[in-house]
């Protein structure tokens, strides 16, 4: 794959480099999976997809974990059909169980500003979770302005906008199997 941008025939710039590969999340997952299985065994574990970005990240990740899981999914919107966060969250898709009293996973895609994690953390932690802890796949370097309190986490990456395994711009590219930057939208 070239590292240049380039232009198809919708207009649409095509991802550029690769930044994390597939074998390279391949082995992330696997690990999480394992520290994950060790942290809760004994214990029923819920995960919550934030969809649509990490349903690729949380279907390969409940594969590595050797505990029964449960699912469900929310999604969220900050973005719209932009690069840049509104700063502005809502929910479109509200969960179908009760946290009450269960151990809750909430997987993440990406983390830039912190700003939808922290809605999401005290949007649950209203509904009287036993635990709630957050793996988040990738985490944007500097774009934090307060510590996130990860318990899990697979890679910290540039501030670009990236592509890939579940990420999108548009509804594209969200079926590439490793995440590369996107077009000219580098440092955001």
């Amino acid at each position: 794959m070239s590292n240049e941008t380039t232009t198809n025939n919708d207009q649409h710039p095509q991802p550029g480099r690769v930044l994390i590969t597939t074998e390279d999340l391949s082995r992330c997952i696997t690990d999480l999976g394992a520290t994950i299985t060790e942290n809760y065994r004994g214990r029923a574990l819920l995960l919550i997809g934030v969809l649509k970005g990490a349903f690729m990240f949380m279907a390969d990740l409940a594969r590595t974990i050797d505990l029964p899981v449960e699912f469900d999914f929310m999604a969220v919107s900050s973005y719209g059909s932009s690069t840049r966060t509104s700063g502005v969250v809502r929910i479109v898709k509200d969960l179908d169980l009760d946290l009450a009293d269960r151990h809750v996973l909430l997987v993440e895609d990406i983390i830039d500003s912190g700003l939808t994690l922290n809605y999401l953390r005290k949007n649950l932690l209203a509904r009287n979770p036993a635990s709630l802890e957050v793996c988040a796949l990738l985490v944007r370097k500097g774009l934090q302005h307060e510590d996130l309190n990860l318990r899990y986490m697979g890679f910290e990456i540039p501030p670009d906008f990236v592509v890939g395994y579940g990420l999108d711009i548009n509804e594209r590219y969200r079926q590439l199997p490793y995440i590369c930057q996107y077009g000219s939208h580098s440092s955001i």
